[in-house]
């Protein structure tokens, strides 16, 4: 493996990501042939097969999976070596791979992307929208978006972008079917819709005028990973959901959805961008945080 060609691997982790010789042939300037030879030649150096070939379509193979995660690794220390000799007002090139909330990826982050990609030509986007929780370092990304409190990952840098808060809401046809709740103690009797992630149901916390918080439990016959698919269940009117404001805010200003107990304060959260300490000497990280960190607001 010492001889191994990092353009061969380059070549390799384009035809993977495109999904066929051809495609990923183009993104590395070459034909579709000179691309398989180089996949070859990268298979005959390792010892292993790391794409299945079929007539139809291509696929890893187990040590292909294996093999494309370390070239992550690899380019992005390529990527690294280039940004510590790049001054800092250099000109941002080069792909950003960033992870967002599905919602909030879609309706806040997509017009930063395009504005982005407008704004500097020499560069690309993967983005990964996502309620996952995802691992910034393991998994290669650049920089991600979280809702919730500043990172403890000690080679993590955090930074608020925005502030929002959970509305307690219904679509109007629930409210006409099954009444409008006037307590935190009449929520007992209602569909109420939860939000999960990674086995964890969310606690539905209020808070009083000192603001103390008080969690409450809640009857529900569903629980949801998505922000969005918990925004789409309440307008089929299937329950009562403590969703994110953004989400929900036209929808109450338009009269599809009823603001519930509005008098009792629910909770507050952050929203963060985290990126590895060291991504903010490149160039195209250091432009994507600036422009959310003046641009977003909620």
């Amino acid at each position: 493996m010492g001889g191994a060609n990092l353009n061969d691997i380059a070549v390799f982790m384009a035809v993977a990501d495109a999904g066929s010789f051809s495609a990923g042939g183009r993104v590395s300037g070459l034909t579709r042939s000179a691309a398989g030879k180089a996949v070859a030649r990268l298979e005959d150096r390792l010892g292993v097969r790391l794409l299945n070939r079929t007539t139809r379509a291509l696929s890893l193979t187990d040590e292909g999976r294996s093999f494309h995660a370390h070239g992550l690794r690899v380019i992005d220390a390529v990527d690294q070596a280039e940004a510590s000799v790049v001054s800092p007002t250099g000109v941002p090139r080069g792909v950003l791979r960033l992870s967002a909330p599905h919602a909030f990826g879609q309706r806040v982050i997509m017009p930063f992307i395009e504005k982005f990609l407008g704004q500097w030509p020499g560069t690309q986007i993967e983005a990964s929208f996502t309620d996952r929780l995802v691992d910034v370092v393991e998994e290669g990304f650049d920089l991600v978006i979280r809702f919730g409190g500043a990172s403890v990952d000690s080679r993590l840098i955090s930074r608020v972008l925005a502030r929002d808060r959970y509305l307690l809401v219904a679509s109007v046809d629930y409210v006409a079917r099954h009444g409008q709740p006037r307590s935190l103690d009449e929520l007992r009797n209602h569909q109420c819709l939860a939000f999960y992630s990674r086995g964890q149901r969310q606690q539905w916390r209020f808070s009083d005028v000192d603001g103390n918080l008080a969690t409450i439990q809640i009857r529900n016959r569903l629980r949801i990973d998505s922000g969005e698919a918990l925004h789409n269940a309440i307008a089929r009117n299937l329950g009562i959901g403590l969703i994110p404001s953004f989400l929900v805010a036209e929808d109450v200003k338009t009269g599809h959805f009823v603001h519930l107990l509005p008098e009792i304060l629910t909770e507050t959260f952050e929203i963060n961008v985290i990126y590895p300490d060291r991504r903010l000497l490149d160039p195209r990280v250091r432009q994507f945080v600036d422009l959310l960190s003046s641009g977003v607001r909620l």
